[in-house]
């Protein structure tokens, strides 16, 4: 992390939970089997070695892709499906927090599918569901924001295309997010004029870290290919780049510090001295 201008933090010490993290970055596809097998590679991977505290995975890591007949039957009932278990089941086993990113999950009724993340502590424990907000095709969009506390920090919960709508962002600070959690499938296109500008954003609005682990490659929807633009990035408060993947499968490793939000937070005290006068 590059340091930051005296004059700007002042001297001092703040005692904050410092959180070492991992974001995984995959090339998902339409093979569900094949997904579970990256994901569970990967994190294996990063464990042995980084030793992270927490690891985060993309979006739809589980299926990315397919006709709507294939999205269908690759959903799985809410704790009852192989994704949900995997990630459950390697939290334990390695004893770590996982942020699943999110995977297809089947309603009651059906008709609609949701875009869901599980969070699980360190026994494999779920400690957070976030279903995406900001949705449309073929998923019923969630209803409420989420946030979580692991061992200190609190982790707010969104996904890929809710990172389009700030105010959101403003309510999960608002509910005490230090860290934000914005697993993605980034189009190439969008992405590669986007992405870094709209995490960087996010970061600097919310004076929170931004932890965003994304869909890398090519993919197939029905006939035609389509490609992700991978980047996975962790910034600072500040809107600092602190880690970012490339253009291929793997991981990014950083450390996480509350200390850090409260100091920029005390310097640009925007919370305290938002105004909320417009129509």
């Amino acid at each position: 992390m590059r340091p930051f201008c005296g004059a700007i933090f002042g001297a001092g010490t703040i005692r904050g939970a410092i959180m070492k993290i991992s974001l995984i970055q995959m090339n998902s596809t339409g093979d569900k089997a094949a997904n579970l097998a990256q994901a569970r590679a990967l994190i294996e991977q990063a464990v042995a070695l980084e030793k992270p505290d927490w690891i985060a995975l993309p979006e739809v890591f589980d299926f990315l892709g397919g006709s709507k007949a294939e999205k269908f039957a690759a959903a799985e009932i809410l704790r009852e499906g192989p994704a949900y278990a995997l990630c459950a089941g390697l939290a334990a086993k390695h004893g770590v927090f996982i942020h699943s990113g999110s995977f297809i999950e089947k309603n009651p009724d059906g008709e609609r599918l949701s875009n869901t993340t599980a969070v699980f502590d360190r026994q494999g424990r779920e400690i957070a569901l976030y279903r995406k907000i900001h949705m449309f095709d073929v998923f019923k969009p969630g209803e409420e924001i989420v946030t979580y506390d692991a061992e200190g920090v609190t982790f707010g919960c969104a996904i890929c295309y809710d990172i389009r709508f700030p105010a959101m962002f403003q309510a999960l600070a608002a509910r005490g997010a230090q860290a934000i959690v914005l697993p993605a499938a980034f189009t190439l296109q969008t992405g590669k004029d986007h992405w870094e500008v709209l995490c960087r954003a996010r970061a600097i609005e919310t004076q929170c870290y931004f932890l965003a682990p994304a869909q890398v490659g090519a993919h197939q929807v029905k006939s035609e290919t389509r490609l992700t633009y991978g980047h996975s990035l962790i910034c600072d408060p500040w809107g600092h780049k602190i880690a970012m993947a490339s253009d291929a499968p793997g991981f990014v490793t950083a450390r996480i510090d509350t200390a850090l939000v409260t100091k920029v937070r005390a310097a640009i005290p925007v919370a305290a001295q938002r105004r909320e006068t417009f129509a």
